[in-house]
């Protein structure tokens, strides 16, 4: 079955970046769409962003400037840039996608591990 994997998350300062990376990890037929969500403790699971098969990016608005997410398709991975971070955004980090395995198969939801970022002085 695919496996999402997740890495880049990490301990940061305020102002500071990370660039979150989310693979793959192995070969598949397409991925409709991919995108970040995050929870803290706490709290519901928020949709950070999301990107369509077009390169079309979304945001929520809290993010909305500060971070970038993109994706390679020949390499299955979906990143997300974090610039100016704030504790806030402090929260486990997930990957979504949705992958087809086999031509002519329907798409079926997948999620990373989740990753660790927080934004603490």
């Amino acid at each position: 079955q695919v496996q999402l994997v997740e890495s880049g998350g990490g301990l940061v300062q305020p102002g500071g970046s990370l660039r979150l990376s989310c693979a793959a990890s192995r070969s598949i037929f397409s991925i409709n769409y991919m995108g970040w969500y995050r929870q803290a403790p706490g709290k519901q699971r928020e949709l950070v962003a999301t990107i369509t098969s077009g390169n079309m990016p979304n945001y929520t608005d809290s993010v909305k400037g500060r971070f970038t997410i993109s994706r390679d398709n020949a390499k299955n991975t979906v990143y997300l840039q974090m610039n100016s971070l704030k504790p806030e955004d402090t929260a486990v980090y997930y990957c979504n996608a949705n992958i087809r395995q086999l031509r002519d198969t329907p798409g079926l939801n997948y999620w990373g591990q989740g990753t660790q970022v927080t934004v603490s002085s």
